[in-house]
């Protein structure tokens, strides 16, 4: 069988299909017409309009607003793109905090007393809390167990309390555990109103009321309440009129204070401050003579003579007193030192100036017993 002929295209021109028809010499093929058998009518040409698309203009703008608004600085929000990005999360509460599962475990107080919780404190330990209940202070509430409860120490005094209206629970010590944290409670907690501090005037006043060399203790952005508590427990043992501790940058007057104290605050006035530079210039105006402690005084401190009313200044336990403070003393005493110990706690060195400022009061002070007996 013989190959058939090539088909020849002519360059240009759409191959417009196999022919149908050839003429009777068979030169030339004879192509359909689209047109034959009603092609046009079946299949009518649609028109280039129906698929038109409204497309935008170049260079026309897709949005209705004015140009200036659609690209101004100013973006929707009145907040910019970092309070955005960066802003506070639905929770007051940091990250860490949210999801720390640790405060769902910590142990609370009983839930009548869990809207008085940020206005109240605690007490424990039995000579502090025996000591408030004997100077009649105010108690919400007096946890307490059935071997301390019966103490003769403590029966009379915790039924006068109830008699005021404190509510007296008697518990487990394991109860007792989880109401202080596992603080050495020793039996006995009670829940009081926080601190009535004094007026810097009204402690002045007393001071002086109350003797004619009258000795006051300001503490200087102490931090640490177990110090600030044992310079209360010192002052006040050894004779100290009262305490002036600022009210920034400083520990106040807490649970742990009161329990460092030892019931020393029941017959101790605290009085609480905003300057203590300006506090300290009212007390120099009211005849009180200001020695602050530091380690670079000028004069030690058996050497300097205390006499009149005195106002005995120490510092923090790693700063010391800061400079605007020393700038108010009329004189820096230092406490000397031997050792290898550059410094000693704060509430050591309160303890031993005071010691120095009574001792030389002792000194000059007669004993009419021991005259009587050498007589």
């Amino acid at each position: 069988m013989a190959d058939k002929p090539h088909k020849k295209i002519v360059s240009g021109k759409p191959y417009q299909g196999k022919p149908r028809n050839t003429s009777s010499n068979g030169s030339k093929p004879v192509l359909k017409n689209p047109q034959d058998h009603n092609y046009g009518t079946e299949h009518p040409k649609k028109s280039l309009s129906s698929f038109r698309v409204s497309l935008p203009k170049v260079g026309q703008p897709k949005s209705n607003r004015p140009q200036e608004e659609r690209y101004s600085s100013n973006p929707k929000s009145d907040r910019s793109r970092e309070e955005r990005y960066n802003s506070n999360p639905k929770s007051d509460r940091p990250r860490e905090d949210r999801y720390n599962n640790e405060d769902r475990y910590k142990p609370s107080l009983p839930l009548d007393s869990e809207s008085k919780e940020e206005d109240s404190d605690l007490l424990y330990g039995r000579h502090t809390v025996l000591t408030a209940l004997e100077n009649q202070r105010s108690l919400h509430r007096l946890w307490i167990t059935s071997r301390l409860r019966y103490d003769p120490r403590f029966l009379s005094l915790i039924a006068q309390a109830k008699d005021n209206g404190t509510v007296v629970d008697e518990v487990e010590p394991k109860r007792l555990d989880q109401i202080t944290n596992r603080a050495n409670h020793q039996g006995i907690a009670a829940q009081i109103a926080p601190y009535s501090y004094s007026e810097l005037g009204e402690l002045i006043e007393k001071a002086k009321s109350s003797s004619d060399q009258p000795v006051i203790v300001v503490a200087d952005s102490i931090n640490d309440p177990h110090n600030l508590g044992a310079i209360i427990r010192t002052a006040e043992a050894i004779g100290a009129q009262g305490l002036v501790i600022p009210q920034r940058r400083a520990v106040g007057i807490t649970s742990t204070v009161m329990k460092v104290a030892a019931g020393a605050l029941e017959t101790f006035a605290v009085a609480r401050v905003v300057n203590l530079s300006r506090a300290l210039e009212e007390l120099k105006a009211a005849g009180f003579w200001i020695y602050g402690t530091a380690a670079t005084g000028s004069q030690p401190v058996q050497t300097v003579q205390f006499s009149g009313a005195v106002v005995l200044v120490v510092g923090s336990e790693g700063e010391g007193l800061s400079l605007l403070t020393q700038r108010c003393c009329d004189v820096l005493v230092s406490i000397p030192l031997v050792g290898n110990t550059p410094s000693l706690n704060a509430s050591v060195a309160t303890g031993m100036a005071l010691y120095e400022i009574y001792r030389q009061r002792w000194g000059t002070t007669l004993h009419l017993e021991k005259l009587k007996k050498e007589a």
